[in-house]
Formats: structure tokens, sequence, C-alpha cells
């Protein structure tokens, strides 16, 4: 797929991510040396082709003169490790799935797991929100989620599922290892998964508003739970 902008290029140079060809915009007067020269010590294959050539590649014009072929790879189930998990069940928005990505790393999340149907992949969409941020976590795609949930149960995780009815997410206290399921952004956790979670969380609503984007829930639960795992470890 082709993905575009410098911060996607950073973090394919951050994470010596594996690419086909990086396009760059033909410049002669203006050639940005210091990315030559670190394209070349990393041994990136890179050419120079013309604007109009690459808003063709990816379909964006404004794509800061960068664009990237490349594959990504999705993980295995034997990446799910680690202190905290994220779990989206059937997220099908790719600027929530992106955005989630760029959370659960910065939160220190150490995996992500979707499932292989009706729900959102790693698409170019899902790169750019995140800021390329979804190169450095393994994604990995599962059959069943509730088949993964109880194999994390088996291995010591405690499962907590987002849910407007959950306990408040700062009234728990977090130990790890630990795996938070997100839901559907319009019918939340589905079935099956809500029954085989340990504990719902929420985040409390202080007015009216019944309920947050799953993002911006994210965003809150996965930083607090981050700031009590790192609390009960000292």
């Amino acid at each position: 797929m082709f993905v575009y902008g410098k911060n996607v290029l950073e973090e394919v140079l951050r994470t010596r991510y594996p690419v086909k060809m990086i396009y760059l915009r033909e410049d002669k007067k203006n050639r940005p040396s210091e990315l030559i020269d670190r394209l070349k010590k990393a041994n990136y294959p890179f050419t120079f082709v013309s604007e109009k050539r690459l808003a063709q590649l990816c379909g964006e014009e404004k794509n800061q003169g960068i664009v990237i072929d490349l594959e990504f790879n999705y993980g295995n189930e034997s990446d799910v490790e680690g202190d905290l998990v994220v779990i989206l069940d059937h997220i099908t928005d790719p600027h929530n799935m992106g955005a989630i990505c760029r959370t659960a790393v910065a939160a220190g999340a150490s995996a992500i797991v979707v499932p292989k149907d009706r729900s959102v992949k790693v698409t170019p969409a899902v790169v750019k929100v995140s800021a390329g941020t979804v190169l450095r976590i393994p994604v990995v795609v599962v059959t069943n989620l509730v088949r993964t949930v109880e194999r994390l149960k088996e291995r010591g995780y405690w499962i907590y599922g987002a849910d407007m009815e959950g306990k408040s997410v700062y009234d728990e206290e977090f130990e790890p290892p630990v795996a938070i399921v997100f839901g559907n952004e319009g019918e939340g956790l589905s079935r099956l998964v809500r029954e085989n979670c340990d504990q719902l969380i929420a985040v409390p609503m202080y007015s009216d508003i019944d309920s947050l984007n799953v993002s911006v829930s994210a965003g809150i639960i996965l930083f607090e739970i981050a700031r009590k795992i790192r609390k009960a470890e000292r």
C-alpha cells in the first residue's frame, strides 16, 4: 500500500520498517541532502518523481513530497504479551483505529488485537491518522476474539471491557498483566466478548452526554491504566 508524509517516513526510519520503494518529489534546486544520506545509510530504495506522480501514487496532493510503498506486516498471537494489551471489538472506522493505535503506542501498550471479520485493518488512512506509529506495535488479527480473550485469561491477564455501565476507570486498580477491550462505534462490546470480560469499566460523565467517541474513551482509559500499572511497579 502507498502511505505518505514526513511523520510516516520518520517512523519507517525509526523502526527500520521494510519498504518496497520510497518516492521523493523531484526538486533539483532543493534536494533534501540530509534525508537522502539517511536513506542511503539505512539501505532504503528511493527515487525522485514529479508532484503529479506522487499524487497519482497515494491519491493525495498534500503528501509533503514523500510517498512510501510498503506492505504492512501483521503480528501473530505469540506477539500478544506484555503488561498492557489492547483489543478492538469490531472497530470499523479507520480514523478511530488510527487514533487508538497512536494512543496505544504512547501509553506503552505491547500489542493490538483485531478480529478477522467485520473490522477495519491497517489501511493508508490508519497509518496516516496514527502518524505512522502503528508501525511500532504488533497488530494481530485473530479469527475468534472470545477464544483469544479466554487464552489471555489462562495466561493470567485480567480482561477489562470499556462499557458505559461499567465501574469508573478512576476507582479501579489495575495490576498487570491487563487487556482492555474497546467495542464497536455504534453497538459497543459484542455480547460474548462482554460476558467474558472480568470487569467492565467506564469514563464517568459529568453532564448529560451519555458517551464519548471510542478513540477519546480509549485515550482516557489507556493512560489511566498505564499510570496505575507504573505506580504498581514502583
